[in-house]
């Protein structure tokens, strides 16, 4: 099954450029065949031409559901609420991309979120993201290995407050 995982997020703003931080750190990574690590940051038509193909998407950005900064959730996309606005600070969201892409069949796609402690001018993250990195990582590497299915202890069961 071929599969790519996108890195999102502004990295000028603190945690809400983990994805990016974190798939840096993926690319690095030892990853099986079929699996490509893309850094979108906030041009997320670039990867237009990415997303013909993969039969599974993982998502990797900040993600506010009120939980305590560095909490790790885990969510089917389809449980994600779906902006009411065209555009948000990554251009379009993922559900108007994949319109775009010209695909006829839906992938499976899951978001990976990190609950952001600051998001404002800093290339870094805060302490309690940078802590929740590895944690992320090794969930994202238990999902994209074959007869694993990881599910993060303490992650939200509800619908994805966040808009993708």
């Amino acid at each position: 099954m071929k599969t790519l995982i996108l890195g999102m997020g502004n990295e000028i703003l603190g945690d809400e450029g983990v994805g990016v931080h974190a798939v840096r750190a993926l690319q690095a990574e030892s990853l099986p065949e079929g699996v490509e690590v893309l850094e979108v940051g906030t041009a997320i038509l670039d990867a237009l031409p990415a997303l013909e193909v993969p039969q599974r998407i993982l998502i990797i950005d900040a993600m506010q559901a009120q939980k305590p900064a560095g909490s790790v959730y885990r969510i089917s996309l389809e449980d994600c609420r779906r902006s009411p606005l065209i555009a948000s600070m990554h251009g379009f969201d993922i559900f108007r991309v994949l319109a775009l892409s010209g695909r006829t069949d839906i992938p499976k796609i899951v978001v990976f979120g990190v609950e952001p402690a600051l998001i404002e001018w800093s290339l870094t993250l805060s302490p309690s993201v940078q802590d929740a990195l590895p944690h992320l990582l090794q969930w994202v590497c238990r999902e994209v290995t074959p007869l694993s299915s990881p599910r993060i202890t303490g992650a939200s069961s509800e619908p994805c407050p966040a808009s993708i």
